[in-house]
Order: C-alpha cells, then sequence, then structure tokens
C-alpha cells in the first residue's frame, strides 16, 4: 500500500520526499516496481477477465452467488468469497431492471371478496401456508364496515377472534343480541 501511494503521488511530489514521509527506501521502492506479479495477482487478473465476461452475457443482473456458480461450471476452482472480492473492488454490481415493491393488494382483494360473498378467509396463525375458510355468514356492508355476529363492527379485511366461533347466520337487521 505504500509503494502504491508513492507511486500514483511521484508526479506532484519527488520519490525521494514520499518515501521519507511513508518511511521507506528508496531502493525497496524501485524494487516493488520491477518486482513481477505474483500467481494470486495473476489468478486474480484471469478470474476478472471470466467475471466480466460473464457480468456482460448476463447483461449485468449475476450477483456474487449467481457468479461463483458460473465460474465453476466454466471449470475455474474459485470460492464466493474471491468472487465477491474481486466483484466490490472492480465496482462490479448488480443493475436492478424493476425496483421490488412489497404491496398488500392481493390480500386487500381476497379480503374484499370475501366481505362481498359473506365468507371470511384468514391465514392460519400454526400454518401460515394454509388457507382456512370459514363459511360464517355476515351482515351487509354498513358505512365501510361489515357487522360480525357476535362482535359487532369488523373492518374489512380483518379478523376478530370472537369471529372465529360458529354461530348462525347473522340477520341483514345488525349484530345479534343473543349470544
Amino acid at each position: 500500500m505504500r509503494f502504491a501511494f508513492i507511486d500514483a503521488w511521484k508526479e506532484e511530489w519527488s520519490v525521494e520526499l514520499l518515501c521519507k514521509v511513508m518511511q521507506v527506501t528508496s531502493r525497496g521502492f524501485r524494487a516493488w516496481r520491477v518486482r513481477p506479479m505474483s500467481q494470486r495477482q495473476r489468478d486474480d487478473m484471469v478470474i476478472l477477465a471470466h467475471i466480466r465476461e460473464q457480468h456482460r452475457l448476463s447483461l449485468e443482473s449475476y450477483g456474487r452467488p449467481r457468479m461463483t456458480e458460473e465460474l465453476q461450471e466454466e471449470g475455474l476452482n474459485v470460492g464466493h468469497r474471491r468472487v465477491g472480492r474481486l466483484m466490490r473492488e472492480n465496482d462490479i454490481k448488480v443493475i436492478r431492471t424493476q425496483k421490488y415493491k412489497a404491496t398488500t393488494i392481493a390480500r386487500q382483494a381476497i379480503a374484499k371478496q370475501s366481505a362481498e360473498r359473506g365468507t371470511v378467509t384468514i391465514r392460519s396463525i400454526l400454518r401460515p401456508t394454509c388457507w382456512i375458510r370459514i363459511s360464517q355468514r355476515l351482515a351487509p356492508i354498513r358505512n365501510g364496515q361489515v357487522t360480525s355476529a357476535i362482535s359487532g363492527p369488523v373492518k374489512v379485511g380483518c379478523i376478530s377472534p370472537s369471529s372465529l366461533i360458529s354461530t348462525p347466520a347473522a340477520s341483514s337487521d345488525g349484530p345479534s343480541a343473543t349470544a
């Protein structure tokens, strides 16, 4: 790092002054300049060329994990940390074509449909991937709220624990007085 710094600034300052400031000898700096690249540096250059080619072929959509798989399929013995380091050092990043946007429109649509049909659809707490359908009749919507047979007004799309109890169908006059 010291020699690279001296090499970068030698146009503006003298090499002797930079070597004195960085506490290295000018002879060490000259030896560093003529020293050949190490085997690891040469390997990094080869891998970097493959990374750039795969990055271009993938339309800049491959990140570190997928890039590592592609390089291993090509027969290069490389790990994900090395690929990540080379991509980071050379500013090779994934270009996202679409931004991810989390929405709840699907859940709102399901809740609205179930309210219109008079049935309630909930998601199981024990198994989040399992949908349970309860065929409990709900009263008509009044002023943007559904009236439950037991607990009274319920927001559309929300299920209260009391609405899960099986009761006779609610009348259209409002909540039942007898429970």
